[in-house]
C-alpha cells in the first residue's frame, strides 16, 4: 500500500543556497552558475531515473536547457535574501510502474503549477534500500554490490519550481505566493 509523503522547502540565497546547485544536484548534472561563477557538478550522483523540464506554452524554448533556466532565475533575483525556487518532494507509489509514476507526476505538475505560468524541473529518484552504513542491501538484508540484487523501494519526485510565473510574453512576473 502506498504511503503519502510530501515535503516542501524554499531555496533561499540568504541560507547560502543556489537554484543552480539545487537543480544540478537533483538532476545529477554539471551546471555553471553564472551569478556566482561556481561550477555545480553532481554528474557522478546515481539513481536519477527520470528528468524533465515542464514549461507553460508561453515560456522561452531555451528554458528547456536546465542551465539557461536556473541561471535566468539566479540573475533575475538580485538581493542577498532572495527566494530563488520552491521545492516539493513527493513519494511515489511503488505499486505503479515508472511510466505510470511519470504520467502521474506530469499531470499533477501540469494541473497545479504549469497552468499558472510556473516552470517546473522534475527529477524522479529511486535510491536503493541501505544498511546502517549506507551500503545497498539485497532482499535478505545482506550487502549487495550487483545492481540486479539491490532492492529499490523509495521512488520519489523532486519538483523544483520557479517562484515567479511567466507572463504571456515569456518574461518573469512578480513573485507568486
Amino acid at each position: 500500500m502506498a504511503i503519502f509523503e510530501l515535503r516542501m522547502q524554499i531555496i533561499k540565497r540568504s541560507e547560502g543556497r543556489s537554484a543552480v546547485a539545487a537543480a544540478a544536484y537533483r538532476s545529477a548534472t554539471k551546471i555553471e552558475n553564472t551569478y556566482t561563477g561556481d561550477i555545480e557538478d553532481y554528474s557522478r550522483k546515481k539513481w536519477v531515473e527520470y528528468s524533465e523540464i515542464l514549461l507553460p506554452e508561453n515560456a522561452p524554448r531555451e528554458f528547456q536547457d536546465r542551465a539557461v533556466l536556473w541561471n535566468s532565475v539566479e540573475n533575475t533575483e538580485k538581493g542577498s535574501r532572495a527566494r530563488l525556487a520552491r521545492e516539493i518532494q513527493v513519494a511515489l507509489p511503488v505499486e505503479l510502474s515508472m511510466e505510470e509514476n511519470i504520467r502521474l507526476i506530469q499531470e499533477f505538475i501540469q494541473d497545479t503549477f504549469i497552468s499558472d505560468g510556473m516552470v517546473a524541473d522534475v527529477n524522479i529518484h529511486c535510491p536503493p534500500v541501505t544498511d546502517e552504513n549506507k551500503v545497498p542491501i539485497d532482499k535478505n538484508g545482506n550487502r549487495a554490490a550487483d545492481e540486479k540484487d539491490i532492492i529499490f523501494r523509495n521512488p520519489h519526485a523532486h519538483i523544483l519550481l520557479t517562484v515567479r510565473p511567466l507572463d504571456q510574453d515569456g518574461t518573469w512576473m512578480a513573485k507568486a505566493q
